[in-house]
């Protein structure tokens, strides 16, 4: 059913945990899972003038690297046919927008992605990349939300 599984990586527990399931996915299903790290650029508006704009960006990118990394050792290990790859966002594009041309490009099936699963005040000024890609999304979305240890350690008391 699925052939090309996209998950988009950030080094972040919830993408960590997204990675493990487009693996698990991708076993199952014979698939070739791409691991993408999107370097947004929109940053370099954010911070203009208060640091060196190329210095900014070329610190995303190893970042992205070091995360690609990781992702390489999880789909070796996992012994799924796969691929890593660093995307860089366009002027006035964001990075859900840059997700959902990579899956076009690639003929995804199916995107992984975590959320972080934030609600009120906190997801109204964060948003949501997650959220913003599944409502543009082509190909089914499957949202991983990482586990939060305090809420759950508070049902149990």
């Amino acid at each position: 059913m699925y052939t090309n599984i996209m998950v988009a990586v950030d080094g972040s527990p919830s993408s960590k945990l997204a990675l493990d399931e487009g693996l698990k996915v991708a076993r199952s299903y014979g698939a070739r899972l791409f691991a993408v790290f999107v370097v947004d650029r929109s940053l370099l508006v954010t911070y203009a003038g208060r640091m060196d704009p190329d210095a900014l960006l070329d610190e995303v990118r190893r970042d992205g690297a070091a995360v690609l990394r990781s992702a390489e050792r999880a789909i070796s290990h996992a012994a799924v046919n796969g691929d890593t790859e660093i995307v860089e966002t366009e002027p006035g594009q964001n990075v859900a927008e840059r997700l959902q041309r990579y899956v076009v490009e690639h003929s995804i099936d199916l995107a992984v992605i975590g959320t972080h699963g934030r609600r009120g005040v906190r997801r109204l000024f964060l948003g949501s990349v997650a959220e913003r890609f599944l409502r543009g999304s082509s190909c089914p979305v499957l949202l991983v939300r990482a586990g939060d240890a305090a809420p759950a350690a508070a049902a149990a008391a």
